[in-house]
């Protein structure tokens, strides 16, 4: 009697539970016009009013997105078809009142943008991010949540998700937020998957391309996932043992990478035929080391993450910035890029923070702030990011590059830093600090070093000697001051003028002289503007100190000024065999150890 009032109380506690599950159901009819028409069933609604939204923001980028906007036709009925009362109260909800119980909704979206963060309908693929994609309860949160994709079968499309396969093309998700971070593409793709570990790492790509062109990038794919599972000494323990590349490389793309739990979206206009061999495989690094940090060495400022708001982190100079260092790191570990193409390739980021006024406001904190505002966000109105920003990617990119260079003159590396911080926070999935940063490099390095670092390059904007750094490993750093800087982009017209494009650099000799962003450069020294000719190429018939009268248009109105030529603040990052020097053999030692070439 026992045994049958427990088996009783069982079914009577588990059949409800059963019965919450949010469901969805999307089809592609009219994909050719980038149209989709979902439905979705909320089931044992005990609350009068059930408010759905659309996402306002994605996981892995911070700033608002407002995917309501492309959502229209918009019905809610209860279990028996009878139209429900819809209230508008903000351009992203819908309150509905007078259910039974059940609140049935569909409504159609448009969508034509594929990438990390939208989705794209046509008639070669439905590249579904999940929040631009699907109204959420916010209250219903816990809820399982399965989804069924009505394919085209004349198009030949098959599904490709981190999301656990109940049948068919159903699929399930646990709760609300593994749902939302689940990314989705339906085509005719190709895949391609290899075994490490117990694990499967598959790579679905869309494309244009051969089959052979395809297994040639997989093997660089395989060569990165090695390379980067190196550091950590092991793989994350992905949710169903499986990890799943969401690549779409094909013209109707937009070029893209966005990191998820158990999977990742790269995206690229370039074919693997036309450049995408070499062009995005540093994408696919990227992505693929968030999977350790940013999705299980988590931030503790993006947990759990609010589709409602903008998710501001200042630690995103380590989870994006550090990532970014990685990156070309791995592809030269792996191979896949020679040594001297990775130190050259130092450059750009080196020049773009060391250069950039912009220190001068933020530390890097402060530019991981500046996320909401410049992660693929639109306004109208002009800024002075040129001045006030740098991207916390290549800020915290070369100050992990300083980090790595100084712990290794100390017998460590970056490589164990960041091993420990797995050990810490990744494998246990808690949150981090700031804070945690910080004193898990006193603990791995000693307080002094770990003070210095976090005293004087994140808390404030102070750079490193980096002449120093490089010089152990066997590196240059060289500017070349006897060639004339204006300290403005002016793009040729086709009128015989030249327009200043962008704002002019804090310091810059076009800043001292008034020019700004917009001005119309129609004479220098009494000479027509260079139409036709590189701007750059032009000033090198010009010497440092040099005064150059300068006749230009704002708002209509011809002005004149005066700009004294500077030096050209630009460095080089090469290798010192580049100028004919032999490094010695502890350079070498240390260099192949940092590069494991």
């Amino acid at each position: 009697m026992k045994a049958l009032i427990f088996i009783f109380l069982s079914l009577f506690l588990v059949l409800p539970l059963q019965g919450q599950i949010n469901s969805y159901e999307i089809s592609f009819e009219n994909a050719v016009h980038h149209e989709a028409v979902i439905h979705a069933t909320f089931p044992q609604i005990t609350f009068d009013t059930l408010s759905l939204r659309m996402a306002r923001s994605s996981p892995g980028r911070y700033a608002l997105h407002e995917f309501a906007k492309n959502v229209y036709a918009f019905k809610a009925t209860d279990s028996k078809g009878k139209p429900l009362k819809v209230y508008r109260p903000n351009p992203y909800e819908w309150q509905i009142t007078g259910h039974d119980g059940v609140v049935i909704v569909s409504y159609t979206l448009f969508a034509n943008r594929a990438d990390g963060t939208y989705s794209q309908i046509d008639e070669t693929h439905a590249h579904l991010n999940i929040p631009a994609t699907f109204m959420y309860v916010p209250g219903l949160s816990d809820r399982k949540i399965e989804v069924n994709f009505t394919l085209r079968g004349d198009l030949n499309w098959k599904v490709a998700t981190q999301l656990p396969l109940i049948s068919g093309t159903r699929y399930w998700a646990p709760n609300l937020q593994y749902f939302m971070d689940s990314p989705t593409e339906i085509s005719n793709y190709a895949l391609r998957e290899f075994q490490i570990d117990g694990k499967n790492v598959r790579f679905v790509l869309h494309h244009n391309g051969t089959e052979n062109e395809l297994d040639l990038y997989f093997e660089k794919v395989k060569k990165v996932v090695l390379a980067e599972k190196e550091v950590f000494g092991e793989l994350p323990n992905f949710d169903y043992s499986t990890y799943t590349f969401l690549a779409c490389y094909i013209p109707n793309a937009s070029g893209d990478g966005m990191e998820h739990r158990n999977s990742t979206i790269v995206t690229s206009t370039r074919g693997l035929g036309e450049g995408g061999m070499e062009g995005n495989i540093g994408t696919v690094s990227h992505e693929f080391f968030h999977a350790w940090n940013v999705e299980r060495i988590r931030p503790k400022s993006l947990e759990p993450f609010d589709f409602s708001k903008a998710n501001m982190s200042g630690e995103l100079w380590f989870a994006e910035g550090f990532t970014s260092y990685y990156t070309n790191l791995f592809l030269c570990r792996a191979g896949i890029i020679s040594v001297e193409d990775y130190v050259t390739g130092l450059t750009g980021n080196f020049n773009y923070v060391w250069n950039s006024p912009a220190r001068k406001f933020y530390s890097p904190i402060e530019m991981s702030y500046q996320a909401p505002f410049v992660d693929a966000a639109t306004s109208v109105d002009p800024n002075n990011y040129e001045n006030t920003f740098i991207s916390y990617y290549s800020y915290g990119s070369v100050l992990g590059l300083a980090l790595d260079l100084s712990l290794r003159q100390e017998n460590r590396n970056l490589d164990d830093y960041m091993k420990l911080m797995w050990q810490k926070f990744g494998t246990n999935e808690r949150a981090y600090t700031l804070l945690d940063l910080k004193e898990t490099l006193r603990e791995y390095a000693g307080k002094p070093f770990a003070d210095n670092f976090f005293d004087s390059y994140i808390y404030s904007s102070k750079m490193p000697d980096y002449n120093s750094l490089f010089t152990a490993f066997g590196l240059t750093l060289k500017q070349n001051l006897s060639m004339p800087y204006f300290g403005a982009v002016a793009l040729l017209n086709g009128d015989g003028n030249g327009e200043i494009r962008g704002n002019t650099p804090i310091g810059s000799p076009a800043y001292l002289a008034g020019l700004d962003n917009g001005d119309i450069i129609t004479s220098i020294s009494g000479m027509p503007f260079p139409d036709g000719k590189q701007f750059d190429t032009y000033l090198r018939s010009f010497n440092v100190g040099d005064r150059l009268e300068i006749g230009y248009d704002r708002y209509g109105l011809p002005q004149t000024t005066t700009v004294t030529l500077g030096p050209d603040p630009a460095y080089v990052i090469s290798l010192i065999e580049t100028d004919g020097t032999s490094p010695s053999q502890d350079i070498l030692k240390k260099r192949s150890e940092w590069l494991k070439n």
